[in-house]
């Protein structure tokens, strides 16, 4: 590694907020401790509470990296724009604010670029607690499948994740360095310069879909997707949710957002919608009901007759407040965007520097 290297690193981290604040101790941590290469690192700070916030602060100043905040609620893809507008290196690695790396990890994903000339790598992805033994997503497939039956041509989604579920030990042997048609915005290392050919991440795309979106723009560009399996890091939902986290949550999960990104996607790319749009509309807020309404009816006394019965007391009073919620956030959304004070983002004034 040459000194330019340490002082003008070839990596940008940018970490935004994913569904909740209360892993953020947890994920930042496990970057600056695992992570040799050299980087920069921006944060973007989507309103949260005031102790995660003052945190965050503190850790700017100490670590010397870009922190910027806004006072409302933000998108992912919305939030990662307001980062990738800052990145001027070689490349740009997208994480969750819920995710904890691996020693190596960085280095890995470097490795594999440079060598393969890859415009998108994914590390082996693992999902929930104990860390880094269970698949979340080791690569897949993305893109339009055409298919024409007569003068009827539909024009279906593909979207498919490999080995999710499945134990790190047992399938670790079979896993290589390999091209493959989808990474996860978990993390994922892209090559910045690609965002001259295809623009900004869509922030019409609300909530979800934004990495299958991504990797289908990358392909119709001729740019290529790699899985890298020597790089390993986990993401760690919830629950259990801070209560500082609901709000927030129940927002980035809103029937509203969801509904509107799958509509985004379905005219983006001239989509028939067909059974996987309709089982999608079906299962609008099933995080919420997982995560929230479930845990809290299970808690219910009097056994499965009072849980069910408070489950759907729950679910009713749960549609309710979720309209209300993306309603003011809506109203709060323009307001801050208006209002030059509110809206301002904050700004660490420190230089970034290597981990």
């Amino acid at each position: 590694m040459n000194s330019s290297e340490v002082t003008n690193p070839q990596v940008t981290i940018v970490v935004v907020p994913r569904e909740r604040f209360s892993y953020t101790r947890e994920s930042l941590e496990s970057i600056y401790t695992c992570t040799e290469y050299p980087f920069q690192l921006i944060y973007v700070d989507g309103g949260s509470p005031s102790h995660i916030k003052k945190y965050l602060v503190e850790q700017a100043i100490q670590n010397q990296f870009q922190l910027i905040r806004t006072e409302y609620y933000l998108s992912p893809n919305h939030a990662r724009n307001l980062g990738l507008r800052q990145v001027n290196s070689k490349y740009v690695v997208f994480i969750d604010n819920d995710v904890v790396v691996t020693p190596g990890w960085l280095k890995t994903l470097v490795s594999c670029a440079e060598e393969t000339d890859a415009t998108v790598v994914s590390p082996l992805i693992c999902q929930g607690s104990p860390l880094h033994e269970e698949v979340h997503c080791a690569g897949g497939e993305s893109g339009v499948a055409i298919e024409t039956r007569g003068e009827t041509t539909r024009r279906r989604i593909i979207e498919k994740i490999y080995k999710q579920g499945r134990q790190v030990s047992e399938i670790r042997p079979q896993l290589q360095r390999q091209k493959t048609g989808l990474a996860e915005f978990h993390c994922m290392m892209v090559r910045t310069e690609i965002f001259q050919k295809i623009g900004l991440l869509d922030e019409a795309l609300l909530n979800t879909k934004e990495h299958v979106d991504l990797c289908m723009q990358v392909a119709e560009v001729g740019g290529t997707v790699y899985l890298e399996p020597d790089s390993l890091v986990t993401y760690v939902p919830g629950p259990p949710l801070d209560w500082t986290d609901l709000h927030y949550y129940m927002l980035r999960w809103s029937n509203e957002w969801e509904l509107a990104s799958l509509k985004r996607l379905r005219d983006k790319w001239n989509l028939t919608e067909d059974e996987y749009f309709k089982n999608k509309y079906k299962r609008l807020g099933w995080r919420r009901d997982m995560t929230i309404i479930s845990s809290l009816a299970r808690k219910a006394p009097f056994g499965r007759f009072g849980s069910r019965v408070v489950g759907k007391i729950l679910s009713e009073m749960d549609k309710v407040l979720n309209r209300y919620l993306t309603t003011r956030y809506a109203k709060r959304y323009l307001q801050g965007k208006q209002n030059p004070v509110s809206s301002k983002m904050m700004n660490s004034s420190l230089a970034s520097t290597q981990g």
